[in-house]
């Protein structure tokens, strides 16, 4: 991606457990990060771990 570029973004509702939103508010608080940016990371991390298991098992 080119610098200055921003990536699109789109916005989306989801329901989460109230224990799961104050643990997610925590990690991302201390990361400097907002909850949103917190939760797009996490799941950036845990689809690209789901894809390196696929490669593998593919092998």
């Amino acid at each position: 991606m080119t610098p200055g570029m921003k990536t699109l973004k789109r916005k989306l509702s989801i329901t989460l457990d109230y224990t799961v939103i104050d643990e997610i508010k925590e990690l991302a608080e201390k990361d400097d990060r907002s909850v949103s940016q917190y939760v797009n990371l996490i799941l950036r991390r845990h689809l690209k771990q789901l894809e390196k298991k696929r490669e593998a098992e593919s092998k």
